[in-house]
Order: C-alpha cells, then sequence, then structure tokens
C-alpha cells in the first residue's frame, strides 16, 4: 500500500503569444502583479509551426515563456488556468482573443500544461479543465513525448526549460534547509 503525501510545490510557468509584443509585455505584467517575479523570460519567438490559431488571431505570431519565482501547490494549476483565460477575455476586440496564455507547471520530472480541451492523455482536474503532460525529464534533459507540440519540443524551448528546471531545484533545496 502506498502512503499519500502532499507534492512538492511546483514551479508556475506560462506561454504566451500573441501578433503584438507590446501586449505580450502587458500580459507578463499582468501575471507578474497576480503570481508574483518572474525569474525566466525566454527571447521572443516565432509562433510557426502550427496555423491552428490563425483565424481568430491573424499570422506573425510571436510567443514568449516565463517562469515564477514563488513556487506553488500543484493543485491550483486549473484555478490559475480559470485566472489566465479571465485575463485573456480582458484583451478581447470584437470577440477575439488577442493573446493567448498557457499556464503549466514544471517540477523535477515533468511539465505539465493546463488546457480546456480533451484528449486520450490528458487528465481532468475539474472545472473544464486537463493536465496535458507535455514533457518528461529523463537522461539530463526535458524529453518530448508523442503529443508534444512541435514548438515544445525545440531545441530552444527544451534548453529554456531546462535552466528553469535547474533554478527549481535550487529552490526546493534552499526551501527545505
Amino acid at each position: 500500500m502506498s502512503t499519500l503525501q502532499t507534492p512538492p510545490p511546483a514551479k508556475l510557468v506560462c506561454s504566451i503569444f500573441s501578433q503584438r509584443e507590446r501586449l505580450i509585455s502587458r500580459v507578463a505584467d499582468a501575471l507578474s502583479s497576480a503570481y508574483g517575479a518572474i525569474d525566466f523570460e525566454s527571447p521572443v519567438m516565432p509562433f510557426d509551426r502550427t496555423s491552428y490559431y490563425e483565424p481568430e488571431f491573424g499570422n506573425s505570431l510571436k510567443r514568449i515563456f516565463i517562469s515564477f519565482a514563488e513556487l506553488i501547490f500543484q493543485d491550483i494549476l486549473a484555478e490559475i488556468k480559470l485566472a489566465t483565460d479571465k485575463l485573456e477575455q480582458e484583451f478581447c476586440t470584437e470577440g477575439k482573443r488577442r493573446v493567448n496564455i498557457d499556464p503549466g507547471i514544471l517540477t523535477a520530472e515533468r511539465l505539465v500544461l493546463a488546457t480546456g480541451k480533451n484528449y486520450s492523455h490528458r487528465i481532468y482536474l475539474g472545472r473544464g479543465v486537463y493536465a496535458d503532460l507535455t514533457l518528461i525529464y529523463r537522461k539530463s534533459s526535458f524529453r518530448p513525448l508523442p503529443w508534444t507540440y512541435p514548438d515544445y519540443a525545440s531545441q530552444e524551448a527544451v534548453e529554456f526549460w531546462n535552466r528553469v528546471r535547474k533554478s527549481y531545484l535550487k529552490g526546493l533545496r534552499g526551501a527545505r534547509a
């Protein structure tokens, strides 16, 4: 029989994409106001590995990944997804989103994103939110899975998540000391 335990806290992370870099910055500032200081921010990258969002957002999308210094309880991911969806709505124009925010949690073992879309590998968290296991940590790096979005599987993204993980582990050691 296993003994149930509270898991360690996780690192809150987000992906933000839009056509407008200034809007991405405004959203990052709003997220920082809600969740604390941003400790890592990727360079602005083209969001061009899918055309799925073009009808709503247009083309020439740009994206950043961010992580937050303060660790969170893993079981509040669904609540954060609901809050980021509300923030997206605040930036809507004529019923269309101008920004997309995908929150997630990073732990020593994995990167999990929150989504409202069901699929075979996604686990329901409640309130319309699913957990998407996006990357797993194995053999000294994050590794994609067969369903991992191509932009999360890119070398640039994996290097970013590896840096965030290193900081996360250091923060965990400090919290335990």
